[in-house]
């Protein structure tokens, strides 16, 4: 499920962002890009989404600023005085004036280092970059929420267009077998007046008992109806619930198959079509679904 969650965190040491973006994927899989050094903290950033999201692939975009200068940059000494010495050297040989102001030196390569963050004062970090984390998560669920529940509704909703379908199905089949039987001995009929024979009705009831056995349908509804009370009663629970209504959708998907290969009625063979239809538009949204 997408949803984006941003947070701003800030103590007397250290200014933190953090952004977060979720898009659709069957597993969870986490991304993070940090400020230098803080990539250390990854495992522990990644295990507080996993207790909030379950499928998607998590994008994290983490800034931390240290707010202490002092902390941030040393001078090299050795080498500004290397620096300074082979320039006085140079001028002097090259009868040019002397190279003055600190200022021109500092912008000399490897004169002022940027400190490397260390684990240490990685994990020193850790309780600032743990409440931007918990609040970016925060506003990530409530965008997901949102999406949600509009899903849901689209769900429900395909839900019902299958349900009615079963039923019309579950209206048709019968009939089929009654009409099976008609056009049977209309058939039958013109074939013996042109040749002059009869027919023993039990064969004629046989052959329609045989018909009607292979075009009964009547599991596969039942277990479609199943199917369907299953999946509004996991779309109303609180728990993770997107493999199991995956699992459904096969399930659903298998049932309307086998009616739609042993029915030769041309009302259910065009219900069976619309029902595979919702099913492709469940399959799709399932995949957002965590």
């Amino acid at each position: 499920m997408t949803g984006f969650g941003e947070s701003h965190v800030q103590d007397q040491n250290l200014a933190v962002t953090l952004e977060l973006r979720t898009i659709n994927n069957r597993y969870f899989k986490f991304n993070l890009r940090a400020s230098e050094g803080f990539t250390l903290l990854e495992p522990q950033i990644e295990a507080l989404a996993r207790e909030k999201i379950k499928r998607g692939t998590v994008q994290a975009n983490l800034r931390v600023q240290r707010l202490r200068p002092e902390d941030c940059y040393s001078l090299n000494l050795a080498v500004l005085t290397a620096y300074q010495k082979q320039l006085g050297q140079f001028c002097l040989e090259q009868s040019l004036p002397l190279v003055s102001g600190v200022e021109q030196l500092l912008l000399l390569p490897g004169v002022v280092n940027e400190a490397t963050v260390s684990l240490e004062q990685a994990e020193a970090a850790w309780p600032v970059v743990a409440r931007a984390v918990e609040q970016a998560l925060s506003n990530l669920q409530t965008m997901r929420e949102t999406e949600g529940r509009n899903m849901s509704a689209d769900l429900a909703a395909n839900c019902q267009t299958l349900s009615a379908q079963v039923e019309q199905i579950a209206t048709r089949a019968p009939l089929t077998v009654s009409d099976y039987r008609t056009r049977l001995e209309e058939r039958v009929r013109k074939a013996l007046d042109e040749f002059h024979v009869s027919l023993n009705p039990a064969d004629l009831l046989r052959e329609v008992t045989i018909y009607a056995e292979r075009v009964d349908i009547s599991e596969e509804l039942v277990r479609l109806r199943s199917h369907l009370s299953q999946f509004v009663k996991i779309m109303q629970s609180e728990e993770s619930a997107g493999r199991k209504l995956e699992f459904l959708i096969q399930e659903l998907f298998r049932e309307v198959n086998t009616i739609g290969s042993k029915s030769t009625d041309v009302d259910i063979a065009q219900r069976v079509i619309e029902m595979k239809t919702a099913i492709e538009r469940l399959r799709e949204m399932i995949q957002n679904v965590e």
